[in-house]
């Protein structure tokens, strides 16, 4: 990698899970806007032919005149192959097994009375999938050491706190980091109702400034400013007139839209806590015990944020398919509108040509949040620059809001001892302490009955001895 005059060039970036049909896109995206950083995306995935296919649509996007980077594309065939070349950045974006193990991570605990929004983070389904990860993160781990110990690693695939939980256990001293989303959801509607109250229409959202404390996909804000003005009032008065309506994003309705939420979760969670929680409403809703939030399919629909069903992920990946097939084609190109995401903006920094704050989700070994274990992978601000993140101290949690993560960061230890050791008994110990089965107040022998059915729907990608 050289920097000079404020560019940044040969940089080497391997991506593991490059056949993606979904973050490629976005990440090839925010790199063609790019122009003071050029190099080698390398891309690796276990279904080498998507690989391929997106580098070739990576090399097409490439030769456009309006594109301001300049990268590359190589395929490896392996995990050695990849590393040895000693890229300044791995990044992580894969999905466990497939939409059909999701399914039965989100829908055969239905059964029992217990849905989830999500399935990927907290809840049966966030613990299942992250059986079928730690194993992947084992290796990734052990390759990483071997072949280029001084990377630095972002990773962005779920469960986002045991996967780099996982990659730490294994190799104390990897550099790696999780990148989410998340929070800049709320930020923007910190924005929103910022312009609202004011008048302003210029305001971006990463203006603000915000203290983000809890672990991913549960953070919460104790403290959000913009020019100096607290924006707690603001929003404790948009609560208190509009909670029962909620809140409606820009060209966004929670009713026709999977993802999209009116943040009557995160507004309830304000007025029972007085933090601001910063996380999407079908996030939030699954570290709640399960009789409240998702105790059934009305009540979610009261509380105005869906079920996301494997079923649309599935029709979704086949117009993301068809959509790859055009892009090959020539018959669609992709177009360069901002994403929003911060991935090269950090990668930027830690070439040393900007300095960056945003949320990261690290091991809490220098106290960010001082009264959460340090074995813990929390999520806080953090500074990125040169070959550096340095975490900020984001202080002690309320007991009332560490009261409810306490339960996910028990389980995140449970979980990982139990993928690491093949132990069904501690899988049940994570599912009996996990809120949304607790809500529900399931019989043991259930959770037993549960937790070997769900095994068994995903054992393909367990490790041997099987679980």
């Amino acid at each position: 990698m050289k920097v000079q005059n404020g560019a940044c060039s040969d940089v080497r970036v391997a991506y593991i899970g490059g056949g993606s049909h979904g973050w490629a896109w976005t990440f090839f995206k925010d790199l063609a806007r790019e122009e003071d950083m050029s190099g080698v995306i390398d891309l690796y995935d276990i279904d080498r032919p998507m690989a391929e296919q997106n580098a070739e649509i990576g090399t097409r996007l490439f030769k456009r005149s309006d594109v301001k980077g300049n990268w590359k594309f190589e395929v490896s065939g392996s995990l050695k192959e990849l590393l040895e070349k000693k890229p300044e950045f791995v990044i992580i974006s894969i999905l466990p097994g497939t939409f059909d193990h999701m399914a039965s991570d989100v829908h055969l605990p239905e059964k029992y009375g217990i849905y989830q929004s999500v399935g990927d983070t907290a809840g049966p389904g966030g613990l299942v999938r992250a059986l079928r990860t730690i194993p992947m993160f084992v290796e990734i781990a052990e390759a990483i050491k071997e072949y280029c110990p001084e990377t630095l690693v972002i990773n962005y695939t779920n469960p986002m706190t045991l996967c780099v939980k996982t990659l730490y256990r294994v190799f104390p001293q990897i550099k790696a980091f999780g990148c989410c989303h998340e929070v800049f959801g709320t930020q923007k509607i910190l924005r929103d109702m910022y312009q609202l109250a004011t008048g302003e229409t210029d305001v971006e959202r990463d203006e603000g400034i915000v203290n983000v404390q809890g672990i991913n996909h549960f953070t919460w804000f104790d403290y959000a400013s913009y020019k100096g003005i607290d924006l707690f009032p603001l929003y404790r008065k948009y609560v208190d007139e509009h909670f029962q309506e909620g809140y409606a994003e820009r060209d966004t309705n929670w009713a026709n839209a999977c993802f999209a939420c009116a943040h009557r979760v995160k507004f309830d969670l304000f007025k029972r806590f007085g933090l601001i929680a910063a996380a999407g409403d079908r996030h939030l809703a699954e570290f709640m015990p399960g009789n409240e939030y998702l105790k059934d399919p009305e009540t979610v629909s009261k509380w105005k944020f869906a079920l996301t069903s494997v079923k649309w992920r599935k029709e979704d990946l086949e117009h993301r398919l068809e959509k790859s097939r055009r892009l090959l084609n020539g018959e669609e190109e992709i177009e360069l509108n901002p994403t929003g995401e911060e991935g090269i903006l950090l990668i930027k920094a830690l070439c040393g040509l900007e300095r960056v704050v945003s949320n990261v989700n690290i091991p809490n070994t220098g106290m960010q949040i001082g009264n959460l274990p340090a074995e813990a992978v929390v999520e806080t601000n953090a500074i990125f620059e040169r070959d550096t993140i340095r975490p900020i101290l984001a202080g002690n949690l309320p007991e009332r809001v560490k009261e409810l993560i306490m339960p996910a960061v028990e389980n995140h230890e449970t979980i990982l001892e139990a993928a690491l050791t093949c132990n069904e008994e501690l899988v049940v110990k994570a599912f009996m302490n996990d809120p949304q089965v607790k809500g529900r107040k399931c019989e043991e022998q259930d959770i037993r009955l549960l937790v070997k059915d769900m095994l068994s729907a995903t054992k393909k990608y367990l490790p041997e001895p099987a679980l």
